[in-house]
């Protein structure tokens, strides 16, 4: 016995032919991903700027990197709230300054680097500790930063 197979109504699901020519998604996003590199080079140059000014200690808490991270995400807060609820910023500043300046300038990569030197060296303490310090005061520093700014812009409105 063998099954009848049902008669195919409506187009098919894909286009019958050669597909057409599409655009280049490269087009649009050329100057974004331009932006997001030059603003990444600048954050990272700061950044190693940074770690050269105040290097850490080997086994020692590493500061510089736990204060750029909590810099960084604080600047995040701010700039988020004024490209969101002040500026109609250009579609380039963000990709700049948002993704390329301040995603070069803070460096969760180093942070786990840092945590898994500090526990490979036998100080597993510290390394918990710059652990959850570091998530801590980054999100804290995102949260307040966004609150200051915002009430902050709502006393110049008044």
């Amino acid at each position: 016995m063998t099954v009848p197979h049902p008669e195919r109504v409506g187009t098919p699901d894909a286009p019958v032919g050669p597909p057409a020519r599409r655009a280049s998604s490269w087009d649009g996003q050329g100057p974004v991903v331009a932006m997001v590199a030059l603003g990444g080079a600048l954050g990272a140059t700061a950044r190693y700027g940074v770690a050269r000014l105040w290097p850490v200690e080997t086994g020692g808490f590493p500061w510089t990197t736990f204060w750029v991270n909590v810099a960084g995400c604080a600047l995040i807060g701010v700039f988020m709230v004024v490209i969101t609820d002040v500026w109609a910023a250009h579609r380039l500043v963000r990709p700049f300054f948002g993704t390329g300046v301040l995603g070069g300038f803070t460096t969760f990569s180093t942070y786990a680097v840092d945590i898994r030197g500090l526990l490979d060296e036998g100080h597993p303490v510290t390394g918990f500790a710059y652990l959850a310090a570091t998530l801590f005061a980054a999100l804290t520093a995102v949260w307040l930063a966004v609150t200051v700014t915002r009430r902050a812009l709502a006393g110049r409105r008044r």
